[in-house]
Protein backbone atom coordinates (compact mmCIF):
# COMPACT_ATOMS: atom_id res chain seq x y z
CA UNK A 1 0.00 0.00 0.00
CA UNK A 2 2.74 2.47 0.95
CA UNK A 3 4.65 1.63 -2.23
CA UNK A 4 1.55 2.49 -4.27
CA UNK A 5 1.16 5.74 -2.33
CA UNK A 6 4.78 6.63 -2.98
CA UNK A 7 4.59 5.91 -6.68
CA UNK A 8 1.36 7.84 -6.99
CA UNK A 9 2.75 10.84 -5.10
CA UNK A 10 5.87 10.84 -7.26
CA UNK A 11 3.75 10.72 -10.39
CA UNK A 12 1.56 13.56 -9.23
CA UNK A 13 4.37 15.84 -8.11
CA UNK A 14 6.69 15.06 -10.98
CA UNK A 15 4.31 15.32 -13.90
CA UNK A 16 1.45 17.64 -13.14
CA UNK A 17 1.88 20.18 -10.36
CA UNK A 18 4.30 22.85 -11.60
CA UNK A 19 3.71 26.28 -10.07
CA UNK A 20 4.45 28.50 -13.06
CA UNK A 21 2.67 26.43 -15.71
CA UNK A 22 -0.93 25.67 -16.67
CA UNK A 23 -0.81 21.92 -17.42
CA UNK A 24 -4.51 21.15 -17.07
CA UNK A 25 -7.99 22.55 -16.44
CA UNK A 26 -7.81 25.44 -13.94
CA UNK A 27 -4.05 25.29 -13.52
CA UNK A 28 -1.49 23.31 -11.51
CA UNK A 29 -3.87 22.33 -8.69
CA UNK A 30 -7.16 22.60 -10.64
CA UNK A 31 -8.22 25.44 -8.34
CA UNK A 32 -7.76 28.43 -10.67
CA UNK A 33 -4.60 29.55 -8.87
CA UNK A 34 -0.98 30.32 -9.74
CA UNK A 35 2.05 31.47 -7.75
CA UNK A 36 2.93 34.03 -10.44
CA UNK A 37 2.15 37.73 -10.12
CA UNK A 38 1.11 40.47 -12.52
CA UNK A 39 1.89 44.17 -12.26
CA UNK A 40 -0.67 46.76 -13.28
CA UNK A 41 -0.43 48.00 -16.85
CA UNK A 42 -1.10 51.49 -18.21
CA UNK A 43 -1.18 50.75 -21.92
CA UNK A 44 -2.76 47.60 -23.28
CA UNK A 45 -0.15 44.81 -23.43
CA UNK A 46 1.03 43.98 -26.94
CA UNK A 47 0.23 40.64 -28.53
CA UNK A 48 3.09 38.18 -28.43
CA UNK A 49 1.38 36.11 -31.15
CA UNK A 50 -1.98 35.10 -32.52
CA UNK A 51 -3.34 32.20 -34.61
CA UNK A 52 -6.73 31.36 -36.13
CA UNK A 53 -8.66 28.77 -34.14
CA UNK A 54 -11.66 26.56 -34.87
CA UNK A 55 -14.80 26.12 -32.74
CA UNK A 56 -14.43 25.08 -29.10
CA UNK A 57 -14.21 26.35 -25.52
CA UNK A 58 -11.22 24.21 -24.54
CA UNK A 59 -8.65 26.23 -22.58
CA UNK A 60 -5.04 25.95 -23.82
CA UNK A 61 -2.55 24.06 -21.65
CA UNK A 62 0.91 25.53 -20.99
CA UNK A 63 3.88 23.27 -20.16
CA UNK A 64 7.49 24.36 -20.57
CA UNK A 65 7.74 26.22 -23.87
CA UNK A 66 4.70 24.47 -25.34
CA UNK A 67 1.10 25.65 -25.62
CA UNK A 68 -1.44 22.94 -26.47
CA UNK A 69 -4.62 24.06 -28.26
CA UNK A 70 -7.58 21.71 -28.82
CA UNK A 71 -10.20 22.76 -31.38
CA UNK A 72 -12.47 21.57 -34.19
CA UNK A 73 -11.32 21.76 -37.79
CA UNK A 74 -13.78 24.29 -39.24
CA UNK A 75 -16.63 22.80 -41.33
CA UNK A 76 -15.36 19.24 -40.81
CA UNK A 77 -16.16 16.38 -38.44
CA UNK A 78 -12.59 16.47 -37.23
CA UNK A 79 -10.79 17.73 -34.12
CA UNK A 80 -7.13 18.59 -33.72
CA UNK A 81 -4.41 19.25 -31.21
CA UNK A 82 -1.77 21.83 -32.06
CA UNK A 83 1.38 22.70 -30.14
CA UNK A 84 2.83 26.22 -30.38
CA UNK A 85 6.01 27.71 -29.00
CA UNK A 86 5.02 29.86 -26.01
CA UNK A 87 7.40 32.72 -26.81
CA UNK A 88 7.24 32.92 -30.60
CA UNK A 89 3.93 31.25 -31.46
CA UNK A 90 5.66 28.97 -33.99
CA UNK A 91 3.69 25.80 -34.72
CA UNK A 92 5.61 22.79 -33.40
CA UNK A 93 3.25 19.96 -34.32
CA UNK A 94 -0.37 19.17 -35.11
CA UNK A 95 -2.54 16.05 -35.19
CA UNK A 96 -6.01 15.86 -36.76
CA UNK A 97 -8.43 13.03 -36.01
CA UNK A 98 -11.91 12.00 -37.13
CA UNK A 99 -14.86 12.16 -34.78
CA UNK A 100 -18.56 11.17 -34.91
CA UNK A 101 -20.88 13.78 -36.41
CA UNK A 102 -22.03 16.37 -33.88
CA UNK A 103 -24.23 19.45 -34.15
CA UNK A 104 -25.33 22.12 -31.66
CA UNK A 105 -26.47 25.73 -31.68
CA UNK A 106 -24.17 26.40 -28.71
CA UNK A 107 -20.79 24.95 -29.64
CA UNK A 108 -19.42 22.23 -31.91
CA UNK A 109 -15.79 22.02 -30.76
CA UNK A 110 -13.89 20.55 -27.80
CA UNK A 111 -14.87 21.92 -24.39
CA UNK A 112 -12.57 19.99 -22.05
CA UNK A 113 -9.03 21.23 -21.43
CA UNK A 114 -6.13 18.85 -22.21
CA UNK A 115 -4.17 17.45 -19.26
CA UNK A 116 -0.38 17.13 -19.56
CA UNK A 117 1.46 14.56 -17.43
CA UNK A 118 5.11 13.84 -18.15
CA UNK A 119 5.53 13.53 -21.91
CA UNK A 120 1.85 12.77 -22.49
CA UNK A 121 -1.09 14.97 -23.46
CA UNK A 122 -4.59 13.62 -22.69
CA UNK A 123 -7.56 15.27 -24.41
CA UNK A 124 -11.33 14.64 -24.40
CA UNK A 125 -13.29 15.89 -27.43
CA UNK A 126 -16.88 17.09 -27.50
CA UNK A 127 -18.10 13.73 -28.86
CA UNK A 128 -16.05 11.76 -26.32
CA UNK A 129 -12.89 10.88 -28.24
CA UNK A 130 -10.29 10.34 -25.49
CA UNK A 131 -6.80 10.69 -26.94
CA UNK A 132 -3.20 10.41 -25.79
CA UNK A 133 -0.37 12.19 -27.63
CA UNK A 134 3.29 12.72 -26.90
CA UNK A 135 4.08 16.25 -25.75
CA UNK A 136 7.37 16.57 -27.60
CA UNK A 137 6.37 15.35 -31.09
CA UNK A 138 2.57 15.10 -31.09
CA UNK A 139 2.58 11.42 -32.03
CA UNK A 140 -0.76 9.78 -31.25
CA UNK A 141 -0.16 7.01 -28.69
CA UNK A 142 -3.74 5.74 -28.39
CA UNK A 143 -7.35 6.81 -28.80
CA UNK A 144 -10.61 5.40 -27.43
CA UNK A 145 -14.30 6.37 -27.49
CA UNK A 146 -15.61 5.71 -23.93
CA UNK A 147 -19.21 6.36 -24.95
CA UNK A 148 -19.09 3.74 -27.68
CA UNK A 149 -17.11 1.32 -25.52
CA UNK A 150 -19.47 1.62 -22.54
CA UNK A 151 -22.70 2.03 -24.48
CA UNK A 152 -23.39 5.46 -22.96
CA UNK A 153 -25.35 8.34 -24.47
CA UNK A 154 -23.67 11.66 -25.18
CA UNK A 155 -24.60 14.37 -22.62
CA UNK A 156 -27.05 17.12 -23.58
CA UNK A 157 -24.30 19.71 -24.10
CA UNK A 158 -21.71 17.29 -25.45
CA UNK A 159 -18.65 16.33 -23.41
CA UNK A 160 -17.57 19.13 -21.06
CA UNK A 161 -15.30 17.12 -18.74
CA UNK A 162 -11.58 17.89 -18.65
CA UNK A 163 -9.62 14.67 -17.98
CA UNK A 164 -7.97 14.14 -14.60
CA UNK A 165 -4.67 12.23 -14.51
CA UNK A 166 -3.82 10.45 -11.26
CA UNK A 167 -0.79 8.17 -11.37
CA UNK A 168 -1.38 5.69 -14.21
CA UNK A 169 -5.08 6.51 -14.53
CA UNK A 170 -6.81 9.08 -16.73
CA UNK A 171 -10.29 9.57 -15.26
CA UNK A 172 -13.29 11.10 -17.03
CA UNK A 173 -17.04 11.59 -16.61
CA UNK A 174 -19.14 9.56 -19.03
CA UNK A 175 -22.64 8.93 -17.67
CA UNK A 176 -25.22 6.15 -17.51
CA UNK A 177 -25.76 2.99 -15.48
CA UNK A 178 -22.46 1.74 -14.15
CA UNK A 179 -20.45 4.24 -16.19
CA UNK A 180 -20.96 7.71 -14.76
CA UNK A 181 -17.18 7.74 -14.21
CA UNK A 182 -14.54 5.69 -16.00
CA UNK A 183 -10.76 5.33 -15.71
CA UNK A 184 -8.35 4.32 -18.45
CA UNK A 185 -4.73 3.21 -18.35
CA UNK A 186 -2.46 6.12 -19.24
CA UNK A 187 -0.06 4.01 -21.34
CA UNK A 188 -2.43 1.94 -23.48
CA UNK A 189 -5.90 3.46 -23.06
CA UNK A 190 -7.39 0.25 -21.66
CA UNK A 191 -10.44 0.50 -19.40
CA UNK A 192 -9.41 0.05 -15.74
CA UNK A 193 -12.69 0.61 -13.92
CA UNK A 194 -16.14 2.17 -14.21
CA UNK A 195 -18.44 3.37 -11.44
CA UNK A 196 -21.75 5.02 -10.47
CA UNK A 197 -25.11 4.92 -12.22
CA UNK A 198 -26.28 8.51 -12.66
CA UNK A 199 -25.89 10.92 -15.54
CA UNK A 200 -22.73 13.00 -15.58
CA UNK A 201 -22.86 16.70 -14.76
CA UNK A 202 -20.92 19.34 -16.67
CA UNK A 203 -18.34 19.83 -13.90
CA UNK A 204 -14.82 18.46 -14.30
CA UNK A 205 -13.26 16.32 -11.53
CA UNK A 206 -10.78 17.62 -8.96
CA UNK A 207 -8.40 16.07 -6.44
CA UNK A 208 -8.84 16.13 -2.66
CA UNK A 209 -5.70 15.22 -0.73
CA UNK A 210 -6.03 13.66 2.71
CA UNK A 211 -3.03 12.96 4.95
CA UNK A 212 -1.77 9.39 4.73
CA UNK A 213 -4.32 8.38 2.10
CA UNK A 214 -4.60 8.20 -1.63
CA UNK A 215 -6.05 11.44 -2.99
CA UNK A 216 -9.76 11.30 -3.78
CA UNK A 217 -10.93 11.86 -7.34
CA UNK A 218 -13.90 14.14 -6.63
CA UNK A 219 -16.79 14.14 -9.09
CA UNK A 220 -19.94 16.22 -9.05
CA UNK A 221 -22.72 14.28 -10.74
CA UNK A 222 -26.35 15.32 -11.19
CA UNK A 223 -27.10 13.77 -7.77
CA UNK A 224 -24.09 14.10 -5.49
CA UNK A 225 -20.52 14.98 -4.66
CA UNK A 226 -18.49 11.80 -4.43
CA UNK A 227 -14.87 10.98 -3.61
CA UNK A 228 -13.55 7.93 -5.46
CA UNK A 229 -10.42 5.86 -5.04
CA UNK A 230 -8.51 6.65 -8.26
CA UNK A 231 -7.06 3.12 -8.46
CA UNK A 232 -10.29 1.12 -8.41
CA UNK A 233 -13.23 3.57 -8.40
CA UNK A 234 -14.56 2.57 -5.00
CA UNK A 235 -16.50 5.23 -3.09
CA UNK A 236 -14.58 6.73 -0.16
CA UNK A 237 -17.28 9.24 0.77
CA UNK A 238 -20.30 10.96 -0.77
CA UNK A 239 -22.51 13.95 -0.10
CA UNK A 240 -26.03 14.15 -1.59
CA UNK A 241 -27.08 17.14 -3.64
CA UNK A 242 -30.56 18.13 -4.71
CA UNK A 243 -31.18 16.79 -8.22
CA UNK A 244 -29.98 19.22 -10.89
CA UNK A 245 -32.33 18.79 -13.85
CA UNK A 246 -30.20 20.92 -16.19
CA UNK A 247 -26.97 19.19 -15.15
CA UNK A 248 -24.96 22.41 -15.50
CA UNK A 249 -22.56 23.28 -12.70
CA UNK A 250 -19.13 24.84 -12.14
CA UNK A 251 -16.16 22.68 -11.23
CA UNK A 252 -16.03 22.12 -7.43
CA UNK A 253 -13.46 24.22 -5.60
CA UNK A 254 -11.20 22.38 -3.14
CA UNK A 255 -9.69 24.38 -0.26
CA UNK A 256 -7.81 22.07 2.09
CA UNK A 257 -10.37 19.52 3.33
CA UNK A 258 -13.30 21.67 2.22
CA UNK A 259 -15.18 21.58 -1.08
CA UNK A 260 -17.42 24.32 -2.48
CA UNK A 261 -20.03 22.98 -4.89
CA UNK A 262 -22.25 25.34 -6.91
CA UNK A 263 -25.31 24.82 -9.09
CA UNK A 264 -27.81 27.07 -10.84
CA UNK A 265 -30.71 25.28 -9.14
CA UNK A 266 -29.61 25.21 -5.49
CA UNK A 267 -26.85 27.77 -5.05
CA UNK A 268 -23.52 27.04 -3.37
CA UNK A 269 -22.69 24.62 -0.57
CA UNK A 270 -19.51 24.22 1.46
CA UNK A 271 -18.84 20.63 2.50
CA UNK A 272 -16.16 19.54 4.97
CA UNK A 273 -14.60 16.11 4.48
CA UNK A 274 -13.09 14.11 7.34
CA UNK A 275 -11.74 10.57 7.22
CA UNK A 276 -15.04 8.80 6.60
CA UNK A 277 -17.83 11.27 6.00
CA UNK A 278 -18.90 14.68 4.76
CA UNK A 279 -20.57 17.49 6.68
CA UNK A 280 -22.34 20.51 5.24
CA UNK A 281 -21.09 23.75 6.78
CA UNK A 282 -23.43 26.11 4.91
CA UNK A 283 -25.61 26.56 1.87
CA UNK A 284 -26.46 29.87 0.19
CA UNK A 285 -29.11 29.58 -2.51
CA UNK A 286 -28.43 33.08 -3.85
CA UNK A 287 -24.90 31.97 -4.85
CA UNK A 288 -26.18 30.19 -7.95
CA UNK A 289 -24.11 29.85 -11.10
CA UNK A 290 -24.09 28.13 -14.51
CA UNK A 291 -20.54 26.97 -15.12
CA UNK A 292 -18.04 29.71 -14.15
CA UNK A 293 -15.73 28.25 -11.50
CA UNK A 294 -14.58 30.20 -8.44
CA UNK A 295 -11.26 30.63 -6.64
CA UNK A 296 -10.14 31.05 -3.03
CA UNK A 297 -7.61 33.20 -1.20
CA UNK A 298 -7.07 33.03 2.55
CA UNK A 299 -10.49 33.14 4.22
CA UNK A 300 -12.41 34.35 1.18
CA UNK A 301 -14.05 32.79 -1.85
CA UNK A 302 -14.62 34.51 -5.17
CA UNK A 303 -17.59 32.97 -6.97
CA UNK A 304 -19.39 33.89 -10.20
CA UNK A 305 -23.17 33.87 -9.95
CA UNK A 306 -25.78 34.25 -12.68
CA UNK A 307 -29.23 35.78 -13.01
CA UNK A 308 -31.53 35.50 -16.03
CA UNK A 309 -34.00 38.35 -15.55
CA UNK A 310 -34.54 41.15 -16.39
CA UNK A 311 -31.37 40.63 -18.48
CA UNK A 312 -28.65 37.96 -18.17
CA UNK A 313 -25.92 38.99 -15.75
CA UNK A 314 -22.76 37.41 -14.33
CA UNK A 315 -21.58 38.79 -10.98
CA UNK A 316 -18.37 38.10 -9.08
CA UNK A 317 -19.10 37.78 -5.38
CA UNK A 318 -16.60 37.83 -2.54
CA UNK A 319 -17.82 35.44 0.15
CA UNK A 320 -16.64 34.72 3.67
CA UNK A 321 -15.50 31.11 3.56
CA UNK A 322 -16.57 30.27 7.09
CA UNK A 323 -20.16 31.47 6.78
CA UNK A 324 -20.97 31.84 3.07
CA UNK A 325 -22.01 35.46 3.68
CA UNK A 326 -21.38 38.00 0.91
CA UNK A 327 -18.72 40.67 1.53
CA UNK A 328 -18.90 42.52 -1.79
CA UNK A 329 -19.99 42.00 -5.37
CA UNK A 330 -18.98 43.28 -8.81
CA UNK A 331 -20.76 43.00 -12.16
CA UNK A 332 -18.39 41.14 -14.46
CA UNK A 333 -20.28 40.01 -17.58
CA UNK A 334 -23.47 38.62 -19.06
CA UNK A 335 -23.04 34.84 -18.84
CA UNK A 336 -19.49 33.99 -17.84
CA UNK A 337 -16.14 35.12 -16.44
CA UNK A 338 -12.94 33.12 -16.06
CA UNK A 339 -10.93 33.91 -12.90
CA UNK A 340 -7.27 33.25 -12.11
CA UNK A 341 -6.08 33.87 -8.54
CA UNK A 342 -2.56 35.28 -8.77
CA UNK A 343 0.21 34.58 -6.25
CA UNK A 344 -0.39 37.85 -4.38
CA UNK A 345 -4.15 37.34 -4.17
CA UNK A 346 -5.07 39.65 -7.04
CA UNK A 347 -7.62 38.34 -9.53
CA UNK A 348 -7.05 38.19 -13.28
CA UNK A 349 -10.53 38.06 -14.80
CA UNK A 350 -11.53 37.46 -18.42
CA UNK A 351 -15.14 38.56 -18.98
CA UNK A 352 -17.32 37.16 -21.73
CA UNK A 353 -17.05 40.46 -23.61
CA UNK A 354 -13.31 39.81 -24.05
CA UNK A 355 -11.98 42.32 -21.48
CA UNK A 356 -9.14 41.16 -19.24
CA UNK A 357 -9.12 42.86 -15.83
CA UNK A 358 -6.75 42.87 -12.88
CA UNK A 359 -8.80 43.20 -9.69
CA UNK A 360 -7.75 43.65 -6.09
CA UNK A 361 -9.81 42.75 -3.05
CA UNK A 362 -9.87 46.07 -1.15
CA UNK A 363 -11.60 44.65 1.92
CA UNK A 364 -15.17 45.81 1.47
CA UNK A 365 -15.11 46.26 -2.30
CA UNK A 366 -13.45 45.16 -5.51
CA UNK A 367 -10.85 47.58 -6.84
CA UNK A 368 -10.30 47.37 -10.60
CA UNK A 369 -6.64 48.18 -11.20
CA UNK A 370 -6.56 48.02 -15.00
CA UNK A 371 -8.17 46.34 -18.00
CA UNK A 372 -7.84 45.95 -21.76
CA UNK A 373 -9.68 44.31 -24.64
CA UNK A 374 -7.85 40.98 -25.00
CA UNK A 375 -10.14 39.14 -27.44
CA UNK A 376 -13.63 38.99 -28.89
CA UNK A 377 -16.62 37.60 -27.05
CA UNK A 378 -15.72 34.33 -25.33
CA UNK A 379 -17.00 31.63 -23.00
CA UNK A 380 -13.51 30.20 -22.51
CA UNK A 381 -11.25 30.75 -19.49
CA UNK A 382 -7.76 32.25 -19.76
CA UNK A 383 -4.59 30.24 -19.13
CA UNK A 384 -1.46 31.64 -17.45
CA UNK A 385 2.11 30.37 -17.47
CA UNK A 386 5.66 31.76 -17.46
CA UNK A 387 4.36 35.34 -17.42
CA UNK A 388 2.10 34.81 -20.44
CA UNK A 389 -1.70 34.86 -20.55
CA UNK A 390 -3.46 33.03 -23.38
CA UNK A 391 -7.07 33.72 -24.36
CA UNK A 392 -9.30 32.43 -27.14
CA UNK A 393 -12.54 33.43 -28.80
CA UNK A 394 -14.39 31.95 -31.78
CA UNK A 395 -11.76 33.20 -34.25
CA UNK A 396 -8.31 33.32 -32.67
CA UNK A 397 -6.08 32.07 -29.88
CA UNK A 398 -3.97 34.99 -28.62
CA UNK A 399 -0.94 35.25 -26.33
CA UNK A 400 0.13 38.32 -24.31
CA UNK A 401 3.20 38.66 -22.10
CA UNK A 402 2.11 40.28 -18.83
CA UNK A 403 5.15 39.78 -16.60
CA UNK A 404 8.82 38.80 -16.74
Amino acid sequence: MYRILGLLAASLLGSVVVADEWPQWRGPKRDGGTTEKVSTWTDAPKKAWEHPVGPGYSVPAIVGERVIVHDRVPEKEQERLTAYDLTTGKELWQDVYERPAYGSVLNTGPQGTPAVAGNRVYSFGITGMLSCHTLDTGSRVWQVDPFKKLGASLPRFGVTCSPLVVGNRVIVAVGGKGSAVAAFDTEKGELQWQALDESAGTASPVLLTRKGKLPDAVFMTSLRLVGLNPLDGKINWEHPLVFQPSGTAPTPLVVGSEIVASTMTNGSTLVKIDEKESKQAWQQKELAGYFSSGVAHNDRLYLVTNTLKPIPAATMRCVDRATGKEVWKKSIGYFHAGIIRMGDGKLLVLSDDGHLRLIEDAGTEAKELCKFKACGGTLSNPAFGHGHVIVRDDKNVTCYKLSE
